[in-house]
């Protein structure tokens, strides 16, 4: 275990879906050499979220995988809706209300949370105080009209 406090970047999203936006987050992830765990709210949502990564974009696709898929251990991103880390991920992301109890095992969390779902609102304002309590850096980033990424906290 590092002394480095977990980093837990929270993105807000509005105007653009999760469909948009995570391919680029886990790409991003790769490039940096680490692992990804993406952890869903539901068995339904992890179903549409491996789809998109087959077929996001016309001239590529993610490397990733579910544990229904054999050797976890073996997936660049691994696909769950549980708190397992099989594949060694130094970053999670999560999804749709998914949530864990601790950070401590990981570089980064990125919890990615839906503006207009005031249940999606409740749930990361308790995430971003338990981040803080367990004394993570937490940073919070809002998209802009132009569809960037601008830190607001």
């Amino acid at each position: 275990m590092s002394d480095i406090a977990t980093e837990i970047l929270f993105y807000h999203l509005e105007g653009q879906p999760l469909e948009s936006v995570l391919p680029n987050l886990l790409e991003r992830t790769l490039q940096r050499g680490w692992r990804a765990v993406v952890q869903a709210g539901s068995t339904e949502r992890l179903d549409a979220v491996d789809a998109l990564l087959w077929t996001y974009a016309d001239d590529s696709f993610l490397p990733h995988g579910t544990a229904k898929d054999g050797a976890p251990d073996r997936q660049p991103i691994l696909l769950t809706v549980g708190p397992d880390n099989t594949n060694g991920a130094g970053v999670r992301f999560l999804i749709d209300g998914a949530d864990i109890d601790t950070y401590a095992e990981y570089v980064r969390i990125v919890v990615i949370f839906d503006g207009r779902d005031e249940e999606a609102l409740t749930l990361a304002r308790a995430q971003w105080q338990r981040a803080r309590a367990q004394g993570s850096k937490a940073t919070y980033w809002r998209q802009t009209a132009a569809g960037r990424w601008e830190q607001k906290a």
